[in-house]
Protein backbone atom coordinates (compact mmCIF):
# COMPACT_ATOMS: atom_id res chain seq x y z
CA UNK A 1 0.00 0.00 0.00
CA UNK A 2 1.28 3.47 -0.89
CA UNK A 3 1.72 6.25 1.66
CA UNK A 4 -1.22 8.02 3.25
CA UNK A 5 -3.05 10.61 1.17
CA UNK A 6 -2.59 14.13 2.55
CA UNK A 7 -4.48 17.36 1.92
CA UNK A 8 -1.89 18.80 -0.53
CA UNK A 9 -2.04 15.59 -2.57
CA UNK A 10 -5.59 16.39 -3.68
CA UNK A 11 -4.56 19.70 -5.26
CA UNK A 12 -1.70 17.88 -7.00
CA UNK A 13 -4.21 15.39 -8.39
CA UNK A 14 -6.31 18.24 -9.79
CA UNK A 15 -3.27 19.83 -11.37
CA UNK A 16 -2.28 16.50 -12.92
CA UNK A 17 -5.81 15.81 -14.17
CA UNK A 18 -6.17 12.76 -11.92
CA UNK A 19 -9.67 12.06 -10.63
CA UNK A 20 -10.27 11.70 -6.87
CA UNK A 21 -12.34 8.75 -5.58
CA UNK A 22 -14.20 9.36 -2.32
CA UNK A 23 -16.71 7.25 -0.37
CA UNK A 24 -18.43 7.42 3.00
CA UNK A 25 -17.61 4.92 5.74
CA UNK A 26 -18.81 4.60 9.32
CA UNK A 27 -16.88 1.69 10.86
CA UNK A 28 -13.42 0.14 10.89
CA UNK A 29 -14.28 -2.93 8.83
CA UNK A 30 -15.74 -1.06 5.87
CA UNK A 31 -13.03 1.60 6.07
CA UNK A 32 -10.38 -1.13 5.91
CA UNK A 33 -12.00 -2.63 2.81
CA UNK A 34 -12.30 0.75 1.06
CA UNK A 35 -8.72 1.58 2.00
CA UNK A 36 -7.54 -1.74 0.59
CA UNK A 37 -9.42 -0.98 -2.64
CA UNK A 38 -7.51 2.28 -3.08
CA UNK A 39 -10.10 4.94 -2.21
CA UNK A 40 -8.39 8.35 -1.90
CA UNK A 41 -10.71 10.00 0.63
CA UNK A 42 -13.03 8.42 3.18
CA UNK A 43 -15.77 10.67 4.48
CA UNK A 44 -17.29 9.94 7.87
CA UNK A 45 -20.55 11.43 6.70
CA UNK A 46 -23.40 12.73 8.79
CA UNK A 47 -25.39 10.51 6.42
CA UNK A 48 -24.83 7.92 9.15
CA UNK A 49 -27.96 9.44 10.70
CA UNK A 50 -29.98 7.82 7.90
CA UNK A 51 -28.08 4.73 6.82
CA UNK A 52 -26.81 3.65 10.27
CA UNK A 53 -29.16 5.20 12.84
CA UNK A 54 -32.41 5.08 10.86
CA UNK A 55 -33.17 8.80 11.17
CA UNK A 56 -35.11 10.68 8.45
CA UNK A 57 -32.40 13.34 7.92
CA UNK A 58 -28.93 14.39 9.04
CA UNK A 59 -30.00 17.07 11.53
CA UNK A 60 -30.25 14.65 14.44
CA UNK A 61 -26.70 13.29 14.43
CA UNK A 62 -24.58 14.49 17.36
CA UNK A 63 -20.95 15.44 17.72
CA UNK A 64 -20.42 12.49 20.05
CA UNK A 65 -21.78 10.13 17.39
CA UNK A 66 -19.49 11.62 14.75
CA UNK A 67 -16.51 11.29 17.09
CA UNK A 68 -17.40 7.67 17.84
CA UNK A 69 -17.61 6.70 14.16
CA UNK A 70 -14.56 8.79 13.23
CA UNK A 71 -12.46 6.85 15.74
CA UNK A 72 -13.64 3.57 14.23
CA UNK A 73 -12.94 4.64 10.66
CA UNK A 74 -9.51 6.02 11.56
CA UNK A 75 -8.55 2.68 13.12
CA UNK A 76 -9.41 0.92 9.89
CA UNK A 77 -7.58 3.31 7.58
CA UNK A 78 -3.91 3.40 6.63
CA UNK A 79 -3.94 5.06 3.20
CA UNK A 80 -7.01 7.25 2.62
CA UNK A 81 -7.49 10.80 3.88
CA UNK A 82 -10.16 10.71 6.60
CA UNK A 83 -12.58 13.66 6.52
CA UNK A 84 -15.47 14.03 8.98
CA UNK A 85 -18.68 16.00 8.58
CA UNK A 86 -19.27 18.61 11.25
CA UNK A 87 -22.86 18.05 12.43
CA UNK A 88 -25.61 20.61 12.49
CA UNK A 89 -25.08 23.40 15.07
CA UNK A 90 -21.45 22.47 15.79
CA UNK A 91 -20.04 25.29 13.63
CA UNK A 92 -22.91 27.73 13.05
CA UNK A 93 -23.26 29.19 16.57
CA UNK A 94 -19.83 30.78 16.90
CA UNK A 95 -16.32 30.59 15.53
CA UNK A 96 -15.04 29.54 18.93
CA UNK A 97 -17.42 26.58 19.08
CA UNK A 98 -16.48 25.62 15.53
CA UNK A 99 -12.79 25.47 16.47
CA UNK A 100 -13.48 23.49 19.64
CA UNK A 101 -15.73 20.98 17.92
CA UNK A 102 -13.52 20.55 14.87
CA UNK A 103 -10.58 20.01 17.19
CA UNK A 104 -12.44 17.20 18.95
CA UNK A 105 -13.05 15.51 15.60
CA UNK A 106 -9.35 15.69 14.77
CA UNK A 107 -8.54 14.29 18.21
CA UNK A 108 -10.88 11.41 17.34
CA UNK A 109 -8.82 10.55 14.27
CA UNK A 110 -9.99 12.76 11.41
CA UNK A 111 -7.41 14.53 9.25
CA UNK A 112 -9.90 17.21 8.10
CA UNK A 113 -13.48 18.36 8.59
CA UNK A 114 -16.26 19.20 6.14
CA UNK A 115 -18.91 21.84 6.68
CA UNK A 116 -21.81 23.08 4.60
CA UNK A 117 -22.41 26.57 3.27
CA UNK A 118 -20.80 29.58 1.65
CA UNK A 119 -20.63 33.13 2.96
CA UNK A 120 -22.30 32.42 6.34
CA UNK A 121 -19.49 30.02 7.34
CA UNK A 122 -16.47 31.86 5.93
CA UNK A 123 -15.37 33.22 9.31
CA UNK A 124 -15.39 29.70 10.74
CA UNK A 125 -13.47 28.33 7.75
CA UNK A 126 -10.79 31.03 8.05
CA UNK A 127 -10.32 30.47 11.77
CA UNK A 128 -10.19 26.68 11.44
CA UNK A 129 -7.55 26.94 8.75
CA UNK A 130 -5.63 29.52 10.79
CA UNK A 131 -5.31 27.07 13.69
CA UNK A 132 -4.25 24.21 11.43
CA UNK A 133 -7.53 22.36 10.83
CA UNK A 134 -8.04 21.50 7.14
CA UNK A 135 -11.54 22.30 5.86
CA UNK A 136 -13.52 20.83 2.97
CA UNK A 137 -16.45 22.97 1.83
CA UNK A 138 -19.87 21.84 0.63
CA UNK A 139 -22.12 23.79 -1.76
CA UNK A 140 -25.27 23.12 -3.75
CA UNK A 141 -27.76 20.88 -2.02
CA UNK A 142 -26.96 21.13 1.68
CA UNK A 143 -28.72 18.35 3.62
CA UNK A 144 -28.43 20.22 6.92
CA UNK A 145 -30.59 22.99 5.37
CA UNK A 146 -33.28 20.63 4.09
CA UNK A 147 -36.07 22.43 5.95
CA UNK A 148 -35.06 25.84 4.63
CA UNK A 149 -34.58 24.54 1.09
CA UNK A 150 -37.86 22.66 1.12
CA UNK A 151 -36.46 19.24 0.31
CA UNK A 152 -33.65 17.56 -1.57
CA UNK A 153 -34.17 19.23 -4.96
CA UNK A 154 -31.36 20.12 -7.35
CA UNK A 155 -29.79 23.52 -6.68
CA UNK A 156 -28.24 26.18 -8.92
CA UNK A 157 -30.63 25.91 -11.85
CA UNK A 158 -31.62 29.58 -11.71
CA UNK A 159 -29.05 32.12 -13.00
CA UNK A 160 -28.98 34.16 -9.80
CA UNK A 161 -28.56 31.09 -7.59
CA UNK A 162 -25.84 29.77 -9.91
CA UNK A 163 -23.94 33.06 -9.73
CA UNK A 164 -24.10 33.05 -5.92
CA UNK A 165 -22.80 29.48 -5.85
CA UNK A 166 -19.81 30.36 -8.03
CA UNK A 167 -19.02 33.34 -5.80
CA UNK A 168 -19.33 31.15 -2.70
CA UNK A 169 -16.92 28.60 -4.17
CA UNK A 170 -14.34 31.29 -4.88
CA UNK A 171 -14.83 32.72 -1.37
CA UNK A 172 -14.36 29.28 0.22
CA UNK A 173 -11.11 28.83 -1.66
CA UNK A 174 -9.92 32.26 -0.55
CA UNK A 175 -10.87 31.42 3.04
CA UNK A 176 -8.58 28.39 2.87
CA UNK A 177 -10.82 25.42 2.03
CA UNK A 178 -8.72 22.67 0.41
CA UNK A 179 -11.61 21.13 -1.57
CA UNK A 180 -15.32 21.71 -2.21
CA UNK A 181 -18.10 19.15 -2.50
CA UNK A 182 -20.69 20.14 -5.13
CA UNK A 183 -23.96 18.33 -4.51
CA UNK A 184 -26.89 18.10 -6.92
CA UNK A 185 -26.13 21.07 -9.16
CA UNK A 186 -26.28 21.19 -12.98
CA UNK A 187 -23.26 19.64 -14.68
CA UNK A 188 -22.59 22.89 -16.56
CA UNK A 189 -22.44 24.83 -13.31
CA UNK A 190 -20.16 22.24 -11.72
CA UNK A 191 -17.87 22.54 -14.73
CA UNK A 192 -17.77 26.33 -14.34
CA UNK A 193 -16.93 26.09 -10.63
CA UNK A 194 -14.26 23.46 -11.27
CA UNK A 195 -12.55 25.75 -13.76
CA UNK A 196 -12.86 28.86 -11.57
CA UNK A 197 -11.25 27.47 -8.42
CA UNK A 198 -7.78 26.07 -7.92
CA UNK A 199 -8.87 23.54 -5.30
CA UNK A 200 -10.44 20.19 -6.20
CA UNK A 201 -14.20 19.90 -6.60
CA UNK A 202 -15.86 16.66 -5.54
CA UNK A 203 -19.15 15.99 -7.25
CA UNK A 204 -22.19 14.10 -6.05
CA UNK A 205 -24.99 14.18 -8.59
CA UNK A 206 -23.26 17.09 -10.36
CA UNK A 207 -21.88 15.59 -13.55
CA UNK A 208 -18.55 14.18 -14.68
CA UNK A 209 -16.47 17.36 -14.92
CA UNK A 210 -15.68 17.66 -11.21
CA UNK A 211 -12.19 16.74 -10.07
CA UNK A 212 -13.55 13.77 -8.12
CA UNK A 213 -16.71 11.99 -7.09
CA UNK A 214 -18.24 10.94 -3.76
CA UNK A 215 -21.13 8.62 -2.99
CA UNK A 216 -22.76 7.31 0.16
CA UNK A 217 -21.27 3.82 0.28
CA UNK A 218 -24.49 2.18 1.45
CA UNK A 219 -26.22 3.55 -1.67
CA UNK A 220 -23.44 2.48 -4.02
CA UNK A 221 -23.19 -1.01 -2.52
CA UNK A 222 -26.95 -1.59 -2.47
CA UNK A 223 -27.08 -1.89 1.32
CA UNK A 224 -29.50 0.93 2.12
CA UNK A 225 -33.15 -0.05 1.78
CA UNK A 226 -34.43 3.53 1.68
CA UNK A 227 -34.77 5.82 -1.32
CA UNK A 228 -31.55 6.06 -3.33
CA UNK A 229 -30.85 9.18 -5.46
CA UNK A 230 -31.28 8.70 -9.20
CA UNK A 231 -27.66 9.64 -9.94
CA UNK A 232 -26.28 6.73 -7.88
CA UNK A 233 -24.82 3.79 -9.76
CA UNK A 234 -25.23 0.67 -7.65
CA UNK A 235 -22.15 -1.50 -8.10
CA UNK A 236 -23.54 -4.34 -5.98
CA UNK A 237 -26.74 -5.58 -4.37
CA UNK A 238 -25.36 -6.45 -0.97
CA UNK A 239 -28.75 -6.20 0.71
CA UNK A 240 -29.88 -9.19 -1.35
CA UNK A 241 -26.61 -11.03 -0.72
CA UNK A 242 -26.82 -10.52 3.04
CA UNK A 243 -30.52 -11.42 3.22
CA UNK A 244 -29.93 -14.62 1.24
CA UNK A 245 -26.98 -15.63 3.42
CA UNK A 246 -28.82 -14.94 6.69
CA UNK A 247 -31.91 -16.80 5.49
CA UNK A 248 -29.76 -19.83 4.61
CA UNK A 249 -28.14 -19.69 8.05
CA UNK A 250 -31.50 -19.45 9.81
CA UNK A 251 -32.86 -22.37 7.78
CA UNK A 252 -29.83 -24.50 8.68
CA UNK A 253 -30.20 -23.69 12.37
CA UNK A 254 -33.89 -24.57 12.39
CA UNK A 255 -33.36 -27.80 10.45
CA UNK A 256 -30.42 -28.90 12.57
CA UNK A 257 -28.01 -28.77 9.61
CA UNK A 258 -25.90 -26.21 11.47
CA UNK A 259 -23.63 -26.76 13.19
CA UNK A 260 -22.37 -29.91 11.43
CA UNK A 261 -20.97 -32.56 13.74
CA UNK A 262 -17.43 -32.14 12.47
CA UNK A 263 -17.29 -28.52 13.69
CA UNK A 264 -18.40 -29.18 17.25
CA UNK A 265 -15.99 -29.54 20.14
CA UNK A 266 -15.76 -33.12 21.37
CA UNK A 267 -14.81 -34.32 24.82
CA UNK A 268 -13.15 -37.63 25.68
CA UNK A 269 -14.87 -40.15 27.89
CA UNK A 270 -12.26 -39.55 30.54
Amino acid sequence: MSRRVRVPDLRLKKQAGEKIAMLTAYDATMARLFDRAGIDVILVGDSLASVILGQPHTLTVTLDAMMHHTSAVARGTEHALVVTDMPFLTYQVSVEEAVRNAGRLLQSGASAVKLEGGRPVLDAVRRLVDVGIPVMGHLGLQPQSVHQLGGYAKRGSEPREAAVLVDDAVALEQAGAFAIVLEAIPAELANTVTKRVGVPTIGIGSGADCDGQVLVSYDMLGLYDGQVPSFVKQYADLAKTVTTAVRAYADDVRSGAYPPTRTTVSITED
